[in-house]
């Protein structure tokens, strides 16, 4: 772990992961479109973006991280009160 991108990936990373151990052992009801892809997207999307940043890539891994985020926040909604309905 050299760069800043390593490190910001491999956090959003761990979130994601969290999020999925979290809602897996939910005994709460399953989500409706919580789908295992949307974790493998969101994943990929941090893959990609650490690449693009170790490439001196900057404006592009900057932006795919935004893009990542917006993803996880709009598809996976990891606040399950944000926003209010």
């Amino acid at each position: 772990m050299e760069t800043v991108y390593d490190w910001v990936t491999v956090a959003i990373f761990a979130g994601i992961i969290v999020l999925f151990m979290q809602r897996s052992m939910s005994d709460e009801v399953d989500r409706e479109g919580d789908s295992l892809w949307l974790y493998l997207a969101a994943g990929v999307g941090c893959a990609v973006a650490n690449y693009f940043g170790n490439e001196d890539q900057h404006v592009l891994a900057v932006l795919l991280i935004a893009g990542t985020l917006a993803f996880i926040f709009y598809f996976l909604k990891p606040f399950s009160s944000w926003p209010k309905a």
